[in-house]
């Protein structure tokens, strides 16, 4: 084989395909047999010599040039598995084995959030997303990823950029699907001030968005962007997070529910604006454990206003630096557990030491995951199936939901 030749190996976490040395190649799959031109240990101008059976045609015609999406070019079978595989990966890195219950995939045209970059040209405005390996701003018109409504996004970070967008650089359009219009929040625009402030409020009327904010300060608000979670309607704060589809939360929702059926008492740590404390208190009475203050006024004015639910409290706690300790979860016989990419080892060593009965743990990062798996597998907890679950279609994030649970629980 000539050195201008590899034979993919794999595919890395980020969905470039892997050769030996490693060298990296992009839109590739496992077992091609690929030719081009080496720039330190990237492979470019690729091409496919022999083809993988998994290898499909995308179906979205912006994919060989849009970054938006790492592989479209593989079967629907062959991502589950990669996904599920990545899992497995960081488990098998702590020494765990586990058991998986099937994987959920949120259908095309589903996310109903993303951030649009746009930025001001000497004929008008770009937006879109980065081109592949690039800062360069592509348009998107038929995205195969976004909801129909937010792809409104892309004409409206337009006019957003050559309203409050510099010359000098990039502006970021946070867009939220909503029942009342799209909510939005300005990132990295012109200073606010009030003949701006006028500007972005005509646009926000004309455009008939429900909410439009810049850095987080609302400027327009024709009508409350609420987020329907469980039996409440909830209004979170500007660029609040929001899981990306409704049909990825459901899943989610679901097996939490399933993992703490029969749980009186429940703790929701990192619980945001109340994605899993509302649905828990349909049956437990809950306690939500956030670190930002606006989430969690969000999440008390949606508890005022819906009826039927069991009692839920809320507190404002940073749980990194200030876990709730093992004599505070003595009063619960439940736990959710939903952080942020960094996990939760703090919390978790505080979980390890107490005797919660089960656990739900939701995580967005399998190696920080598989890193508190192993604290509470030591502890004597045991861990349910794992169910992957791919939110964020044809891109290497995955997300993963399971329970454990105390022998004596079980």
């Amino acid at each position: 084989m000539s050195a201008e030749s590899w034979v993919i190996e794999r595919l890395g976490h980020h969905g470039d395909g892997v050769a030996e040395g490693p060298v990296f190649a992009p839109m590739t799959l496992p077992g091609e047999v690929v030719t081009g031109r080496l720039e330190g240990q990237r492979i470019c101008d690729v091409r496919i010599e022999t083809p993988s059976d998994t290898r499909v045609r995308p179906p979205c015609r912006h994919f060989k040039s849009c970054g938006g999406c790492a592989v479209q070019h593989a079967s629907d079978d062959f991502v589950a598995e990669w996904k599920q595989g990545i899992v497995e990966a960081a488990l098998r890195a702590q020494g765990i084995e586990a058991s998986y219950l099937p994987i959920h995939v949120s259908p095309a045209q589903s996310r109903r959030r993303a951030t649009i970059s746009a930025r001001r040209t000497k004929k008008g405005a770009m937006a879109g997303f980065h081109a592949r390996a690039s800062d360069a701003i592509i348009d998107i018109p038929d995205c195969k990823l976004l909801h129909p409504d937010l792809l409104r996004g892309t004409a409206l970070a337009a006019e957003l950029a050559e309203v409050a967008g510099s010359r000098k650089g990039e502006i970021s359009i946070a867009c939220t699907v909503t029942a009342a219009g799209l909510d939005v929040d300005l990132r990295g625009a012109k200073p606010l001030d009030g003949p701006l402030r006028a500007a972005l409020g005509d646009v926000a009327r004309r455009q008939k968005l429900a909410r439009l904010s810049h850095e987080g300060d609302v400027v327009c608000q024709e009508l409350p962007p609420a987020q329907s979670f469980g039996r409440a309607q909830v209004v979170p704060p500007p660029g609040a997070f929001l899981q990306a589809t409704r049909e990825g939360e459901a899943a989610l929702v679901a097996d939490v529910r399933a993992a703490l059926a029969g749980a009186g008492k429940v703790v929701d740590l990192f619980a945001g604006c109340g994605t899993f404390s509302f649905p828990l208190a349909e049956t437990a009475q809950v306690h939500a454990v956030e670190g930002a203050r606006d989430m969690i006024d969000a999440l008390q004015a949606g508890w005022r206003n819906v009826q039927g639910l069991r009692t839920m409290t809320a507190e404002v706690r940073d749980l990194f630096r200030d876990p709730l300790r093992a004599e505070e979860l003595r009063e619960y016989d439940g736990v959710c557990l939903d952080p942020p990419r960094a996990g939760a080892e703090a919390q978790v060593r505080e979980l390890a030491q107490s005797d919660v009965a089960r656990i739900a743990y939701v995580s967005c990062s399998p190696a920080s995951f598989a890193r508190d798996a192993r604290h509470l597998l030591a502890a004597g907890y045991e861990m349910g199936p794992v169910r992957v679950v791919d939110q964020f279609r044809w891109s290497s994030h995955v997300e993963l939901v399971t329970s454990f649970a105390r022998p004596e629980a079980s």
